[in-house]
């Protein structure tokens, strides 16, 4: 992988911004419900973060009926994520995703390193205000696949699919339900 795909051409810089997902918007399909213009850059690590999962002012996604990801400051330990390049009409509708605007996240600039050492800035997000809590089967399986579809570490693949998830058994939104079954048929 020579090249990263994050390289602008000329003049394309003030019109495209670097994004670090590490939750959901992993995965290809997701990303790309709210926000078309995501094109794949890079796997990159966050180094000094850890994962985390947690309930946003101690209330449950109505979306996800879970906890959601975020990351903390952690020395010694490492996120795993992926680059998208992202066009900046894309900027509000990726904000209204991340509920910056109800206060679940806030958005943070970030500096991850490629798997070839060079080291990039993103924009991220995190939560502030949270209650740790496991998240829901499907928002797990939803951060698996993406991070088997861009080929994130295994070591940390191991590490995502040993996440105790709650019990919730009921369904999520229904493109999300369509996105796990279009998961589970590529794997059968």
């Amino acid at each position: 992988m020579a090249n990263s795909g994050c390289e602008d051409g000329p003049g394309q810089e003030e019109e495209s911004f670097l994004y670090f997902a590490y939750g959901s918007n992993l995965l290809t399909e997701r990303i790309r419900l709210r926000n078309p213009s995501a094109a794949f850059c890079c796997v990159a690590r966050l180094r000094d973060f850890k994962l985390d999962f947690g309930n946003s002012q101690g209330k449950t996604s109505q979306t996800w009926h879970g906890g959601i990801a975020t990351i903390f400051q952690s020395p010694g330990d490492e996120v795993w994520g992926v680059v998208w390049k992202m066009n900046k009409s894309n900027l509000n509708s990726l904000d209204e995703q991340e509920g910056v605007k109800s206060g679940t996240y806030v958005i943070i600039e970030v500096k991850v390193s490629t798997q070839e050492g060079r080291e990039i800035t993103c924009r991220s997000y995190l939560m502030t205000n949270y209650e740790s809590a496991p998240p829901s089967p499907q928002y797990k399986k939803i951060i698996c696949m993406g991070a088997e579809e861009n080929g994130l570490p295994l070591e940390y693949q191991k590490k995502l699919r040993a996440i105790e998830p709650n019990d919730y058994r009921g369904k999520v939104s229904e493109e999300i339900e369509d996105i796990i079954k279009k998961g589970e048929t590529k794997t059968l």
